[in-house]
């Protein structure tokens, strides 16, 4: 057996070994670098660990790549801000606002009355002739976009208990007060709701939405910062297609939209009484009226008389239309009041005057193209003026 001093000496003239260098790193130019246009790819690179021993470096597959949770983060981002949509009357506004909704990525869900089935599958949509099959997706938000006389009943038809209990229900129906009051009073107090205005149509913004305004009011949003939340993630729907966003109460836009709607429907449907067609002649007012008629009367008939039942100012305006009627009309028979008396009285024609002299019905003999009759006398002077 060795002493330990002789141990020693052994292990002090034991041979060293000699030491191993590293390889060079490879240049800039041949190493790997992880892509970094999309997180998808991210995850499924290789990742690199190395290890020495032996004769050579050894590289593994397990390490993280760098940038991964950015990534991961990116990507939930953007999945926070797609929402489930659930179109409740998917007839023409519903298909218009579907188009849109699905280029900006949002899951679309799709109920009606008729079968939309096939006009759903080319939008990317899923179909559900069923109200109760189409709840139990538990849509992120649940758009009314029916028309307005059959708004109340197909609400009716949805079986609310099968949503979720903080839904958020969006109306986009022409008239607001009305809606506003129907969802606060049928839904449950715990689902959110937006009344909302697109001032537009697949004929009025078939350019796109830029510039087109859009009327909103939060009538009632939970207090959490998730459904506050999806609240903005809906309205910016409409922001990003740079409509003009205008907040207003719903009783505000309904006086408003008697003017600026129904008027417009109203003059446009009556021009469509009139039969007006294009002539060699044209002006540029008159091809503005033809494009109304044409505007207005694309709209089904339903959505005028609904403009007129649920909007309470719209009997007013009718009334001060026909006022207005009126006025012009006595205004022109007034000046041909005026053109007979100069005949009668003065025998000669002159321009009307301002003054008011009452409705006359007959035409002046003036436009008759005869002479004008000599100067009354004294004894037929009580004729004339019976």
């Amino acid at each position: 057996m060795l002493s330990s001093s002789t141990a020693s000496s052994l292990r002090l003239h034991q041979p060293t070994r000699p030491h191993r260098r590293r390889p060079p790193s490879p240049p800039a130019s041949h190493q790997f670098r992880p892509p970094a246009s999309a997180a998808a790819s991210r995850r499924h690179l290789p990742s690199v660990r190395t290890r020495r021993g032996g004769g050579g470096t050894i590289r593994a597959i397990d390490a993280a790549q760098p940038f991964d949770y950015e990534s991961r983060a990116a990507g939930l981002l953007e999945e926070r801000q797609r929402l489930k949509i659930a179109i409740v009357g998917f007839g023409n506004f519903g298909q218009f606002l579907a188009r849109t909704f699905a280029r900006q990525g949002h899951t679309l869900l799709a109920h009606s009355r008729s079968d939309y089935s096939a006009a759903a599958a080319s939008l990317g949509a899923s179909y559900f002739q069923d109200p109760h099959d189409l709840c139990e997706c538990h849509p992120d938000v649940v758009l009314l976009a029916t028309s307005i006389l059959s708004a109340e009943a197909v609400l009716r038809t949805l079986p609310l208990h099968r949503l979720r209990r903080n839904t958020l229900f969006v109306d986009v129906l022409s008239v607001k007060e009305f809606p506003k009051n129907l969802l606060l009073t049928s839904l449950p107090e715990d689902f959110d709701v937006i009344c909302t205005h697109p001032m537009f149509g697949p004929e009025s913004a078939r350019d796109g939405w830029d510039g087109l305004p859009f009327v909103f009011d939060r009538v009632r949003v939970g207090d959490s910062p998730a459904r506050r939340a999806r609240a903005d993630v809906f309205l910016n729907i409409f922001e990003r297609e740079g409509c003009r966003m205008v907040e207003m109460p719903c009783a505000d836009h309904d006086a408003h939209a008697a003017e600026t709607q129904f008027l417009t429907h109203t003059v446009g449907r009556m021009l469509a009484t009139l039969d007006l067609q294009p002539t060699p002649i044209d002006t540029k007012g008159y091809e503005t009226l033809l494009r109304l008629v044409d505007n207005t009367c694309s709209d089904s008939f339903d959505l005028y008389n609904g403009l007129f039942m649920y909007n309470k100012n719209s009997t007013e305006l009718l009334n001060r239309l026909e006022s207005a009627m009126d006025s012009v009309k006595k205004r022109l028979f007034d000046g041909l009041h005026e053109v007979l008396r100069k005949q009668l009285f003065e025998g000669k024609a002159s321009p009307p005057t301002n003054k008011n002299a009452g409705d006359v019905q007959r035409k002046p003999l003036l436009l008759e193209g005869k002479a004008s009759p000599a100067p009354p006398t004294p004894n037929n002077t009580a004729v004339h003026l019976k």
